[in-house]
């Protein structure tokens, strides 16, 4: 798949004349991409050490690409950075087609990003609550973790990668207190108080439904599916899509809506915005910043 990506670029650079510094933007979000599908799929190294991967570009379909954007959009990287890198994409898979690499083309129905970059959005205290109460209606370990997890995410801010990311050990009972490691790049690091309601949660999880759904000993997420395998994005986003069917919140709530709202709720308690930035992981305080005009004109 790499040998796709050098011939398209000596194609910019030989047939289209692109400058350098435009073949290198087209280069860092095509190697960002191929590195996504490596995580995803998985590679395997040949008897030299080169890199093989178990698919091709015309296994690489619509929904994958759209699960890079939400990849994208959890890591929060810039409407206009994702819309760059969408063009590329739509580039190199129209290369593709035309030189009779792949079929299909799983670009050509995407939209890009729009560049106008909108708030984030919160949802109101009393929506949160329904939320948050609607699984305790089952003391199912299903039931249990799902309680747990969505208490956590909003007690803690965290986005949602670092939830499904969480280890059993990353959570201190004793102290009330999660360790999350955040943004590789950045380094991230940081403890956070979690309080009563989401450490009695996690315990009860732990106590009464993690064992059910953990089949092997070994396994040290803290949050698993139903085939005791850590939970992915992807499963925890259908988690919190059906409980907010079953509450009737009629908003659109993703799982970064928990985050915006832990953010925008703590600002209006009196949180400062330097405190807020150290909860959030966020590199900048202009990132912050951005949850004040969200909690004056969110009905919390």
């Amino acid at each position: 798949m790499e040998e796709q990506i050098h011939a398209f670029l000596n194609f910019l650079t030989s047939e289209k004349k692109y400058s350098e510094n435009t073949v290198a933007a087209y280069r860092n979000d095509l190697t960002q991409f191929l590195g996504y599908l490596q995580r995803r799929f998985g590679v395997q190294r040949d008897h030299e050490g080169k890199t093989l991967m178990p698919i091709t570009w015309d296994d690489v379909g619509r929904e994958v690409i759209l699960s890079y954007i939400m990849d994208l959009r959890e890591r929060e990287y810039t409407s206009s950075t994702i819309a760059r890198k969408v063009a590329a994409l739509k580039s190199f898979f129209h290369y593709l087609v035309a030189a009779g690499i792949i079929h299909n083309d799983p670009t050509v129905t995407l939209d890009s990003p729009k560049v106008k970059k909108r708030l984030p959005k919160a949802i109101s205290r009393r929506d949160i609550e329904r939320l948050l109460a609607a699984p305790t209606g089952s003391d199912s370990p299903k039931a249990r973790r799902d309680h747990a997890l969505l208490e956590l995410l909003y007690a803690s801010g965290m986005r949602v990668t670092e939830l499904v990311s969480l280890d059993v050990d990353d959570v201190d009972l004793k102290a009330g207190t999660v360790f999350i490691r955040g943004k590789k790049a950045l380094s991230k690091e940081r403890v956070i108080s979690i309080g009563e309601t989401a450490t009695q949660a996690v315990a009860s999880y732990l106590q009464h439904g993690r064992a059910q759904l953990a089949h092997d000993p070994s396994e040290k997420a803290l949050f698993v599916n139903h085939r005791g395998q850590r939970l992915t994005r992807q499963g925890l986003w259908l988690i919190i899509k059906h409980y907010v069917e079953q509450v009737g919140i009629s908003q659109d709530v993703t799982p970064h809506t928990l985050r915006h709202s832990f953010a925008a709720h703590k600002l209006s308690q009196g949180k400062s915005l330097q405190d807020l930035q150290r909860l959030l992981g966020h590199a900048n305080i202009s990132t912050t910043q951005v949850y004040q005009q969200v909690s004056q004109e969110s009905e919390l």
